[in-house]
C-alpha cells in the first residue's frame, strides 16, 4: 500500500487560510481547552511533513522550535536550502512527492500554504482533504483554493462537528483511471 499525501488545514467559512498580512489569529476563535480536533490521532499515522515557507516562518513565531521532533520535516522554498534543526529545505514540491510515496512509510501532511497546495491539487497528488471549517467571515485573505485548480472528484469519507462551532470535513480524492490506447 503506497503513501497518502493528506492535507489537513483549517479556514475560514468563506475560504480563507489567513488574512492578506498572513495573520491566522481567527483560528484561535475555536480553542477549547482539552480539544486537538483529532489532531493527535491524526499525526500517529504521519512520518513526513511538508510546509511552504511562509507556513515555516509562521510556525517558527510560535516560539517553540520546529516541532515534530519525530517526523521528517521539509520546507518548499525557491530559494533557501540547507536545514533549521531538522526541518530541511527543498524547492520542488510536486518532485519532492513523487518521490516520498515511492518510498516505504507512513502517510505525508500537507499543512500548506496555498501556493503548496495549488501546486499538489494542479498535479493531483493529494489522496485525501481534511478541511478544519472555522465559523468565521475573513471576508478577504489568502485563499485555500485558486480558482484554476484542476477538476477533480472527491469522495466523501466523514464530517465531524465540534461544540466550538468547528466542522471537520474528510474526503478521498478519486483518482481516475489513465486513458487507454
Amino acid at each position: 500500500m503506497s503513501r497518502k499525501l493528506v492535507l489537513y488545514i483549517a479556514m475560514s467559512l468563506d475560504g480563507f487560510i489567513a488574512k492578506k498580512d498572513d495573520n491566522i489569529d481567527f483560528l484561535s476563535m475555536v480553542e477549547t481547552p482539552n480539544e486537538d480536533f483529532g489532531y493527535a490521532d491524526f499525526m500517529q499515522n504521519i512520518d513526513t511533513v511538508i510546509w511552504g515557507r511562509k507556513t515555516f516562518d509562521k510556525v517558527l513565531t510560535f516560539g517553540n522550535g520546529v516541532p515534530h521532533q519525530d517526523k521528517k520535516v521539509y520546507v518548499i522554498s525557491r530559494t533557501k536550502t540547507g536545514k533549521v534543526e531538522h526541518a530541511e529545505f527543498a524547492n520542488n514540491v510536486v518532485a519532492l512527492v513523487q518521490a516520498l510515496k515511492e518510498q516505504p512509510g507512513k502517510d505525508i501532511y500537507c499543512d500548506g500554504g496555498a501556493e503548496i497546495v495549488y501546486e499538489l491539487m494542479n498535479h493531483q497528488l493529494f489522496d485525501r482533504l481534511i478541511v478544519s471549517i472555522i465559523p468565521h467571515f475573513l471576508g478577504d485573505g489568502i485563499r485555500l483554493f485558486k480558482e484554476d485548480n484542476k477538476e477533480q472528484k472527491l469522495h466523501f469519507k466523514r464530517s465531524i462537528s465540534y461544540p466550538s462551532g468547528l466542522v471537520q470535513l474528510w474526503y478521498d480524492v478519486v483518482k481516475s483511471e489513465p486513458a487507454k490506447s
